[in-house]
């Protein structure tokens, strides 16, 4: 169990070096009829139901026990329960509080830095879709219960890079409880299976059709979920894999371009060279020459 308390760091110079750094943390036990927000909380972090707030970090709470509301310009008004995670966006008006006869147990941090403008540019951190649900089975609640203790037992003053990364995990968390909600685990682990499977037999034909029918779902919901995992469909993720070790084996060896392209399951090096090009914007040959060259002005002894 955590003891109630929270902590506010000042936004140390360090935070732009890493991209992401713990400005604030705290976690609280608010009971049915206790007055909320907690008091003490610094000026520019206190509010009321009334006036609601506006921050310049964004804020990653988890709620454990009880229930309650949220509100934002951006989503009108949504009811939290327990087991439930909501973002606070910099510069977006919100308010939010527990149920009267309910309280709720509050679990935050708050975050600063080029990581989260550059999340919230790529829209993971969306002030539209501000609340996800499975917090607690996806270990986002003890994401932030790492940060908490980390916090708690800092020795050292100023900014901790071991905070940052902490952070970090926590906002991937989010994203994947984010890409993952409402999927159902059969759906999440037909797409697990299938990257494994490709991992291990990438320079073979794969019969994706019947990766899908294995997993029990359409091949048309498998391609859908498959992309939005993962960014490629499940043909564009097999060509990116074979690309990325082809780049690997040019690097790394002297093997000449049809045997690079046997080797991953290419029909023929001319077929590698114009995916490669496709890929990257220039040819197997005249890359691998770039690489070398570098690595040889890299190896020139000091004079």
């Amino acid at each position: 169990m955590i003891e109630p308390y929270f902590r506010y760091f000042p936004v140390a110079p360090e935070i732009s070096t890493w991209g992401l750094g713990v400005v604030g943390a705290g976690y609280a036990s608010v009971q049915p009829g206790q007055p909320y927000p907690p008091s003490q909380h610094p000026n520019d972090h206190s509010f009321t139901w009334e006036h609601g707030r506006v921050l310049e970090s964004m804020q990653l709470l988890v709620i454990s026990r009880g229930g309650g509301w949220f509100e934002s310009r951006a989503t009108g008004r949504i009811q939290i329960a327990a087991d439930t995670a909501f973002i606070l966006l910099p510069g977006v008006w919100h308010r939010y509080r527990p149920e009267p006869d309910s309280g709720w147990d509050e679990s935050w941090c708050e975050l600063r830095g080029a990581t989260v403008d550059q999340l919230v540019r790529d829209g993971i951190l969306d002030a539209s879709h501000p609340v996800r649900s499975g917090a607690i089975a996806s270990g986002l609640n003890e994401a932030l219960e790492s940060i908490h203790r980390r916090v708690r037992t800092q020795v050292h003053p100023g900014f901790d890079p071991q905070l940052s990364s902490l952070a970090l995990r926590a906002l991937a968390l989010w994203s994947e409880l984010e890409r993952s909600s409402g999927e159902p685990a059969q759906a999440l682990q037909a797409v697990t299976h299938a990257e494994r499977y490709i991992a291990e037999h990438i320079s073979e034909p794969i019969d994706l059709q019947e990766l899908a029918q294995r997993a029990g779902i359409a091949y048309s919901h498998f391609r859908r979920l498959f992309r939005s995992s993962t960014g490629y469909s499940p043909w564009q993720y097999i060509i990116h894999m074979r690309l990325e070790m082809g780049r690997r084996m040019l690097a790394g060896s002297d093997a000449k371009l049809r045997e690079v392209s046997e080797s991953l399951g290419f029909s023929s090096a001319f077929h590698f060279s114009s995916a490669f090009k496709s890929a990257y914007g220039t040819s197997p040959t005249d890359w691998r020459k770039r690489i070398k060259a570098r690595g040889l002005e890299t190896d020139q002894p000091e004079t």
